[in-house]
């Protein structure tokens, strides 16, 4: 008999709606709403994914400033007005609880523009690409 394989299930349907709904609506109020930082002035942030937790309380929300500059200023001054963002967003959404806020940078399109650079590399393509031989082997 086979051991049971251990897995870490995925968020639940739960979780994965109740995040699109805090997406939205924060996206929403950080489009509306003024926020007084020197560190916010003027930056257009992407706000690309919420992830809750279990018990909804939770919510770490992904973001990416325009252009990649200054993500970590930008985090944590979106951190430090987190209870006031919080506080707009109870007001939007209908849920029992509001979920306490936590950002955090998206660090996947990085990755992405990593494993971008890695494809363009003249051996990995090399070795991504046909041979003759690979012909000769189908025929």
């Amino acid at each position: 008999m086979k051991p049971a394989a251990r897995r870490t299930p995925g968020p639940s349907q739960r979780q994965l709606r109740a995040g699109e709904l805090i997406r939205h609506a924060l996206v929403e109020v950080l489009r509306t709403e003024d926020i007084n930082d020197e560190a916010l002035n003027g930056v257009s942030v992407t706000l690309t994914e919420v992830r809750m937790g279990k018990d909804l309380r939770h919510a770490r929300c992904f973001i990416e400033p325009l252009g990649g500059s200054d993500a970590l200023t930008v985090v944590k001054a979106l951190n430090r007005h987190s209870k006031f963002l919080r506080g707009l967003l109870g007001r939007s959404i209908d849920m029992k609880f509001t979920p306490e806020l936590n950002f955090v940078h998206d660090e996947s399109f990085n990755e992405a523009t990593r494993m971008e650079a890695l494809f363009a590399d003249p051996r990995v393509a090399r070795d991504l690409g046909k041979s003759p031989a690979d012909d000769a082997d189908q025929a």
